[in-house]
């Protein structure tokens, strides 16, 4: 699934005729397996399927919505922010991914990263 803004990322993303995010489609987006997402969620692959309006999952996908937002503030082009976030270590973070931070449950610490790197910072 290719995608050209954040706009598009956040549409391709909703689960149609609903308000809720979709968890397919965000793993179709950001190029991970349905598993992978849910680890990520904390979550049971199950649960993506079965129960789609659980509130741990939509949180963390909400959460996923929120780091890819500040990701493309710092890299308009979606691609190379999704690469960013899912591949490139940061030094920082004992060189963890913006992804493995969120798999922590470090999503503030993560978009607090993007945020001060979109500011100018450079650690």
């Amino acid at each position: 699934m290719t995608v050209e803004n954040f706009s598009g990322v956040l549409e391709s993303a909703r689960e149609a005729g609903t308000s809720r995010l979709s968890a397919v489609n965000l793993a179709n987006v950001l190029g991970l397996q349905q598993q992978d997402l849910a680890t990520l969620a904390g979550v049971h692959r199950n649960t993506l399927r079965t129960h789609p309006e659980s509130p741990r999952l939509q949180a963390a996908l909400r959460d996923l919505m929120r780091v890819v937002s500040a990701a493309v503030a710092v890299q308009p082009d979606i691609e190379r922010a999704l690469f960013f976030i899912k591949n490139s270590p940061i030094p920082a973070f004992r060189h963890k991914t913006i992804l493995q931070l969120v798999q922590d449950g470090r999503t503030e610490d993560a978009i607090d990263y993007l945020e001060s790197i979109s500011a100018g910072f450079v650690g």
